[in-house]
């Protein structure tokens, strides 16, 4: 009984609602500046601690102490992952976007207008990040600042990279008189390419991703096949306490299999 309370403390607790309701007017009126959108707005997943006491409490249900352990184990690993495939789309969106900003840079570049407006002009219809990172760039250069350090104090580490590369191309410029519009098309260039290579790769690992999976699942497989035949391993499992240990040991090496494989395959991927 105390388990089932646990566990239904713990499903409440994810499903409360967030307390956003007093940022939405200044959210409002912050709309006519490019930033990056209120993540208050946004449903927030529900935090890891939440989710290893709602996990270990069903599994100390269905399998004791041990299976209170290798759920968590197996929850925590769940969460990382999902937060790492998350974190990679960020990184190629914000990296599409900002491709598609600077063929607006180099285009009102070319165009004649002042780098100031250009920037602008390339901040209007990308993503906030993108268009956060511009807007600051175009603020410096209409006030005569420093854009390249402006561009380099970004905080979006999805950017950073890119960034760092406008900001090259940007203080060449100004350094040598080399013209502005040449320098950042081959930036864009530069980045359009590493972007469509890096998105191939990823599509490419798809079968390998698929491949883990699968091997990583193959024990829960066994397990079924074993209930299935009248061996009954999960009363090994969960009624003994040589099972608890094996079934804990064998979740920590699942899960290390998991991480270990998402470890390869996003090294290679290119950023």
């Amino acid at each position: 009984m105390l388990s089932l309370a646990l566990l239904a403390l713990a499903a409440g607790l994810a499903a409360w609602p967030a307390a956003a309701g007093r940022y939405r007017l200044p959210g409002l009126a912050r709309r006519c500046v490019p930033v990056e959108p209120d993540r208050r707005w946004l449903p927030s997943p529900p935090a890891l601690p939440l989710v290893l006491v709602a996990a270990g409490a069903f599994g100390a249900v269905l399998a004791g102490a041990g299976g209170a352990m290798a759920a968590a184990v197996g929850a925590a690993t769940a969460a990382v992952r999902w937060r790492s495939g998350l974190g990679r789309r960020r990184e190629a969106s914000a990296a599409a976007g900002l491709v598609e900003a600077l063929g607006t840079l180099v285009a009102e570049l070319r165009a004649g207008a002042h780098p100031a407006a250009a920037m602008e002009a390339a901040a209007a219809g990308v993503a906030p990040g993108a268009a956060a990172a511009l807007g600051a760039g175009a603020a410096a250069a209409r006030l005569g600042g420093d854009v390249p350090t402006v561009l380099r104090r970004h905080h979006d580490p999805a950017l950073a990279p890119w960034l760092a590369r406008l900001a090259d191309a940007w203080a060449l410029g100004q350094r040598h008189g080399v013209p502005l519009a040449e320098l950042l098309d081959a930036v864009r260039c530069d980045a359009e390419q590493r972007v469509r290579f890096a998105a191939d790769v990823d599509a490419r690992l798809a079968g390998p991703r698929a491949t883990a999976a699968v091997l990583a699942g193959l024990p829960v497989l066994g397990l079924l096949l074993g209930q299935a035949i009248g061996a009954d391993p999960w009363q090994v499992l969960a009624a003994t306490a040589i099972g608890q240990l094996l079934l804990v040991l064998g979740t920590v090496l699942i899960c290390a299999g998991v991480a270990w494989s998402g470890r390869i395959t996003a090294s290679a991927v290119p950023s």
